[in-house]
């Protein structure tokens, strides 16, 4: 008599196993797919001088494919100042209307104007990057929570005098870039320290917007990147 062997597994069992794992499992590139707001987990690396909003936008695309959720139309949260004729631009109006959430599909704020209220739900530990990773804050080391913006707490731009924006997102040397704070902490137990978007300007030895000195105050060059569609 032929012994059954035990390890042989009919090719239907094997199937029904694999379909039963594929479903149990969690989907990361599902997630990913269904994000709309992420915090960038690197910069262009040249400080302030992000290429305008057009480059900015183009860093938020690309890494938004890298996270599974390219197929989306993605906007970073920048203003910019009236200059050269030009007007100004406001960083709310870029973003689209919401709602938005992380990699990790936590609910951000669910219009434009719940994100610049007081009840919006961006705080460290879900201010993630399209990793779906936490971005250091303060008391970490290296700090990045210095998140570029170029706004006022209402998400609209500065008035045209002081530069607010590192001359609208074109310098890696002279001017200053307003940054928020992605983990709402800071130095002091202010408002501003804890704004996420309005924090305070960045400055530094090479002239406020190079790369050296956004790392020197607490950040990288990230931005707060937006599904538009």
């Amino acid at each position: 008599m032929t012994r059954f062997d035990r390890s042989v597994k009919s090719p239907a069992l094997v199937l029904a196993v694999a379909a039963f794992a594929l479903l149990a499992a969690p989907s990361a590139q599902g997630q990913s797919a269904d994000m709309t707001f992420f915090v960038t987990s690197s910069g262009p690396g040249r400080g302030a001088d992000l290429g305008g909003l057009e480059g900015a936008d183009a860093q938020c695309q690309k890494l938004a494919q890298a996270g599974g959720a390219g197929a989306k139309i993605w906007r970073a949260y920048l203003s910019t100042q009236a200059a050269d004729g030009k007007p100004a631009i406001n960083a709310r109006d870029r973003i689209g209307r919401g709602p938005w959430q992380n990699a990790k599909g936590a609910i951000i704020a669910k219009d434009v104007a719940d994100l610049h209220g007081p009840a919006n739900n961006l705080t460290k530990q879900t201010a993630l990057s399209e990793k779906g990773e936490v971005i250091n804050g303060s008391g970490d080391t290296p700090n990045r929570h210095d998140i570029l913006t170029g706004s006022q707490p209402d998400g609209t731009a500065f008035a045209t005098g002081d530069d607010k924006t590192c001359k609208n997102w074109s310098s890696s040397t002279q001017g200053a870039a307003v940054v928020g704070h992605a983990d709402r902490q800071g130095l002091r137990d202010d408002e501003p320290s804890k704004s996420w978007n309005s924090s305070h300007p960045s400055r530094g030895p090479d002239g406020g917007c190079s790369q050296a000195d956004l790392k020197s105050t607490g950040g990288d060059g990230l931005l707060y990147c937006f599904a538009s569609n």
